[in-house]
């Protein structure tokens, strides 16, 4: 059975957008002037774990990690779970195409944690010191906090169906294509049912920003998976985004940053 988080990841691996894999790419690194290389990316990644997906001692990958991923993950210690969920998430996206059934799950936190990831690095970078961390920078330690995972990633995916409905249109076969690989890892009727209920509900920017909840490190993620879901090639979609990340409360240096992490 799927769940938000995987729907999250599906959106996100699939890439909602052409210029998704680009933003992606950006965000892990590889269009860095050090001369990173998608190869480069997964090895050090993969070095962490003796290429077994199991931990290694190697020190390798911390501190040659491109883009704000590395910097964000030395700055916890390395968290070998979060580590495992990036790599494997940066291997679905850039690698051979597939990360696997086993590995569903693990492209889901990855996910997660990226946007984490991104979040926060922004926040800091605009002299904001997050209250909390997000949970998925250190993985779920009971089910409790699977939960709020769970609840995050379904915040997540409203926020970017919704984006892409922002020049008034939403393309109906990418989203089909995108439910047809949820299919295959086991989406239910009722998943099913949420993700057209939500394509076919009206624009509404208010039900997106309440989400947020107060919460600075949730709103930059909200801003940062809207960014992700749409070209902002037109002046509807221009629009939205301002319009959210005014609702959002979020600084405009906080909003530079997010679009300068992701290469918009």
């Amino acid at each position: 059975m799927a769940g938000f988080m995987d729907i999250l990841g599906t959106l996100v691996k699939e890439g909602m957008t052409k210029s998704a894999p680009a933003r992606m790419g950006n965000a892990f690194g590889m269009n860095e002037t050090d001369g990173s290389s998608l190869a480069d990316i997964l090895g050090r990644l993969g070095g962490m774990f003796g290429g077994q997906g199991g931990p290694s001692s190697s020190a390798q990958g911390m501190s040659g990690l491109g883009g704000v991923l590395g910097e964000l993950l030395e700055s916890l210690g390395g968290n070998q779970n979060v580590i495992g969920n990036l790599a494997a998430l940066a291997e679905a996206i850039f690698g051979s195409g597939s990360s696997g059934q086993a590995d569903r799950r693990s492209v889901a936190g990855g996910t997660l944690a990226m946007l984490a990831s991104l979040a926060i690095a922004a926040l800091r970078k605009a002299g904001q010191q997050p209250a909390v961390m997000p949970k998925s920078l250190y993985g779920p330690m009971s089910e409790e906090d699977h939960a709020a995972l769970e609840n995050e990633a379904r915040i997540i995916v409203k926020a970017m169906i919704n984006a892409a409905k922002a020049d008034g249109r939403i393309d109906d076969t990418e989203i089909r294509k995108i439910i047809g690989k949820l299919e295959e890892d086991g989406l239910t009727e009722e998943e099913k049912q949420f993700i057209m209920e939500e394509v076919n509900k009206p624009l509404d920017i208010n039900e997106i920003v309440s989400s947020a909840q107060n919460r600075p490190e949730l709103a930059a993620q909200i801003y940062t998976a809207s960014l992700l879901a749409i070209e902002v090639d037109t002046p509807a979609e221009q629009q939205y985004m301002q319009q959210l990340a005014e609702g959002l409360g979020l600084d405009p240096k906080v909003i530079e940053h997010i679009h300068k992490l992701l290469g918009v």
